[in-house]
């Protein structure tokens, strides 16, 4: 298990051998790890621009985590609308080369909700209990993104509408 420290240890190493700024996204439970929403992850998830991508893959090949890499907003099985990094919120963490972020709360549960397993019920259970996510904008975040589902949209609103009773 990866917890938040062991990943900002390992960033460090990586931002060490940068040479030009990059945007990291947290997503999954690497963001909600970040968050302190759970004490680790299984692997290490970010979202890059398809730029940075290159360059963060050649920095982390044979890295010590299995590091999963999505890039300009297409996440697991589905295509975040473009203020996805707007909305992405930052981590302070002191590192000279990467600008390290989360995606937002809406983002992370509609991501979420695309696979919706037992993990990702408790994850969603966890953000659901912060109290910080409004109903109706989640709501209004999904119809953007249902549209880009790479797999079957019917399963997916179902189980959106399942995350959906935890607000």
């Amino acid at each position: 298990m990866i917890t938040k420290d062991n990943l900002l240890d390992w960033l460090k190493e990586v931002d060490r051998r940068l040479e030009r700024r990059l945007m990291l996204i947290a997503v999954g439970g690497t963001a909600m790890t970040l968050l302190g929403l759970k004490p680790s992850t299984v692997d290490v998830d970010f979202c890059l621009s398809s730029d940075d991508a290159i360059v963060f893959e050649r920095l982390t090949k044979g890295s010590r985590f299995k590091v999963d890499i999505f890039k300009d907003g297409f996440i697991f099985s589905e295509q975040l609308p473009e203020d996805y990094a707007d909305k992405s919120a930052e981590v302070k963490t002191g590192l000279k080369w990467i600008d390290l972020r989360t995606l937002s709360l809406y983002d992370i549960i509609i991501t979420k909700a695309a696979r919706y397993n037992e993990r990702d019920e408790e994850d969603i259970k966890a953000i659901a209990q912060l109290g910080k996510v409004d109903r109706k904008e989640l709501i209004e975040r999904f119809k953007k993104v249902v549209g880009t589902y790479a797999g079957r949209k019917d399963d997916y609103s179902y189980n959106f509408k399942i995350a959906l009773r935890h607000f």
